[in-house]
């Protein structure tokens, strides 16, 4: 381990330097406590061995300074002190010490406390290792949980929360959010005619242009269900979605993906419903009913195209 020995007294402070560096450790050495929390803020040292009584700054208030600096560290620290006092010892552990050892100390006894401490020091790495591995595992866990298996895009509860947030911060924003519903045209039709495998394919490549689509760090392309997708669209008044929805519109023509069982085209394509909510309106559910709308309005003006409600 890396150690600090403050200690005010320079043979008393040699001596346990080099008694540490018999048993292995690698030793600083600091004169006061002040020079030992500056020690300790660059090295982030494994343990500090230090006496209680000290000029400039006493071994507890230095012990205290630590505490303040690691809130959710914990550097193990012993005290040495010439007194057996109960009353010393009870200073040095609501200073924030952890052990106690009376001068002058044995190598045994000395070696002995560092095992401890150390095993102690090495179950706490362990355990903030552990804690690290888990929250990543867990923020992978939320983002997986959030995703669409099939398509990658986010999934339904991704959407809906999105769809809260962004609409809730109309209440009191000055921009509006507009919203695009993408369905597939003659998605049943191009399923019977080449098959399921097929179809996913079909989801995943328009998956892939709607996603492209999505380039502010605010805008949310979802699947939000069977062959229908939704990209919410924060800061765009209804003239900016429709111009958004276009690209989508034409990005999936674009892709000239065979499909063989529609009357519209022989390419897989999309019809998008556009609509837009205002500042000060907060209503979700009614922007997706609105898009919803426009979505069908589409439909039935012929497919591969966009309409606005």
């Amino acid at each position: 381990m890396k150690i600090v020995v403050v200690e005010d007294g320079k043979a008393a402070r040699m001596k346990l330097a080099a008694m540490i560096e018999r048993m292995g450790h690698r030793v600083l050495q600091a004169a006061d406590g002040a020079e030992g929390v500056a020690i300790w803020r660059v090295e982030h040292p494994d343990l500090v061995l230090m006496d209680g009584q000290m000029p400039v700054l006493d071994g507890y208030a230095a012990a205290r300074q630590i505490r303040e600096l690691e809130p959710n560290g914990w550097t193990p620290i012993i005290f040495l002190s010439a007194a057996e006092d109960d009353q010393d010892l009870e200073q040095a552990i609501d200073a924030g010490g952890d052990d106690y050892l009376v001068k002058p100390v044995s190598f045994v006894v000395l070696h002995a406390t560092i095992r401890a401490m150390q095993r102690i020091h090495d179950m706490r790495t362990r355990l903030n290792e552990l804690t690290v591995r888990l929250a990543a595992a867990n923020g992978e866990l939320a983002r997986l949980s959030s995703l669409d298996g099939l398509t990658g895009l986010s999934n339904r509860r991704a959407f809906d929360e999105a769809l809260r947030t962004h609409a809730s911060e109309l209440a009191t924003g000055t921009a509006p959010l507009s919203l695009c519903m993408v369905d597939v045209d003659f998605f049943k039709a191009f399923n019977d005619h080449r098959g399921h495998q097929a179809g996913d394919e079909c989801l995943r490549v328009v998956a892939a242009r709607l996603g492209a689509e999505a380039v502010g760090a605010t805008e949310v392309a979802a699947r939000y269900g069977g062959e229908e997708f939704a990209l919410i669209l924060p800061a765009h008044d209804a003239d900016a979605a429709l111009l958004r929805a276009e690209g989508v519109r034409a990005a999936v023509e674009g892709a000239r993906f065979e499909h063989g069982a529609s009357p519209v085209a022989p390419t897989v394509t999309v019809s998008v419903g556009v609509a837009t909510l205002p500042p000060g309106e907060s209503d979700g559910a009614a922007l997706v009913a609105a898009a919803d709308r426009a979505l069908y309005a589409a439909k039935r003006a012929g497919r591969n195209r966009v309409a606005v409600g």
